[in-house]
């Protein structure tokens, strides 16, 4: 028998109308309607249209779909029971930020950690140095949690209302609304915590604080915004990326800091941050591109418009960070070579390189003419990036 409320098929009926109709595996037909039907019980809006009007209900369960063909088939479904208090949300963690910046990390945390080397940056390097701790630790904690939701929803056989473990009344897709408004609180706090930020750095910033926001709040009116779960499911495709392309510049701002003068390791560590910023964007762009080709029927004009765009400009911060950072490796080699060159010189005169710890300077001396020239290997503050 057919569900009184949804109409959906019973595994008998799915059988034998899947064979009559060719009807993929993991559809199910389930009756002839014009306009979304709601299902109160299970929270469910099946908008889905096909050529003859026939409409489906996706059934992740009957038989697996192939990751490419999942997400052309998830159903309109309320993101999170969550979602009407994303407000409430979002103001609990930039409270929380706020009492782990103010009471934790700059009280004693870092002090403790870094001693000196925290306590005798500037005003801006010190709120940069403590941004990106911030910042890192949020992204790491973000992934971490939402790994497994993410991957079950946008490329398996998962849906947003499933429970994020078995007999648990919290679903996948709370799990990734939560950490949406995680990574905008976060956003939010660096806008306003940071001293000096650049016009890239913060159009990223604000864009992607608009587009997460904006997909939470469609989502509230499933009868007129039929393209609010894939918008979402998108979004956290951004978000996925956005937080593995970021997470390692973080770090290597942090260590730049802490060892300033390692030109070796730190010109090895902006390479490979600067070469994998590139290929993650590279990667992102691919795959966006990719699911929203896949998805084009199903999008409204609106999306089908704003969604290059916003991609564009995404990916014209990430390409912005990666030259920041490959002007930074090869300041890291040119310093490098300066020092090999003074070492040579010095070698060749007769002199020697006396390297002093306590200014982080080298000092060529000579044992006929003393001092001959002194090369600093600890950047200006003013000229640094991070």
């Amino acid at each position: 028998m057919s569900n009184p409320i949804t109409g959906a098929a019973s595994s008998e009926q799915l059988s034998r109308r899947t064979s009559e109709r060719a009807i993929p595996p993991y559809m199910v037909r389930f009756g002839d309607y014009f306009h979304c039907t709601v299902n109160e019980a299970v929270d469910v809006v099946v908008i889905h249209h096909h050529p003859t009007s026939t409409m489906y209900e996706y059934d992740p369960y009957a038989v697996h779909a192939p990751g490419d063909q999942h997400i052309k088939h998830v159903p309109l479904t309320s993101l999170s029971k969550l979602s009407p208090y994303a407000a409430l949300t979002l103001s609990i963690v930039l409270v929380i930020l706020f009492l782990l910046k103010q009471y934790i990390i700059e009280a004693f945390l870092l002090k403790r950690l870094y001693g000196s080397r925290y306590t005798q940056l500037n005003e801006v390097n010190r709120r940069g140095f403590v941004n990106h701790h911030i910042a890192g630790a949020t992204k790491l904690m973000i992934l971490v949690a939402a790994v497994y939701p993410f991957i079950n929803v946008a490329f398996r056989y998962a849906v947003l209302n499933d429970p994020y473990a078995r007999g648990s009344r919290v679903t996948l897709g709370d799990v990734l609304v939560v950490c949406t408004q995680v990574l905008v609180g976060m956003y939010i706090f660096e806008l306003i915590y940071r001293v000096k930020i650049s016009h890239i750095s913060a159009m990223h910033h604000i864009g992607t604080i608009m587009v997460a926001q904006a997909a939470i709040a469609i989502s509230l009116d499933l009868t007129r915004e039929k393209d609010a779960s894939i918008e979402f499911i998108l979004c956290t495709v951004w978000g996925a990326f956005d937080i593995v392309c970021e997470l390692l510049p973080h770090i290597a701002i942090i260590l730049y800091r802490l060892h300033p003068s390692s030109h070796l390791f730190l010109s090895r560590l902006f390479c490979f941050a600067s070469a994998t910023t590139l290929f993650g964007t590279l990667a992102e762009t691919l795959v966006i591109f990719y699911l929203f080709g896949s998805l084009w029927p199903q999008w409204q004009l609106a999306f089908k418009i704003v969604t290059p765009i916003l991609h564009c400009a995404f990916s014209a911060t990430q390409l912005h960070g990666c030259h920041i950072f490959y002007r930074m490796w090869k300041r890291q080699v040119g310093i490098l070579e300066e020092d090999v060159d003074g070492l040579e010189a010095g070698r060749a005169g007769g002199g020697g390189l006396e390297v002093k710890a306590e200014d982080s300077c080298a000092t060529l001396t000579d044992e006929r003419a003393g001092v001959l020239g002194q090369s600093v290997l600890l950047p200006p503050e003013g000229k640094t990036t991070g």
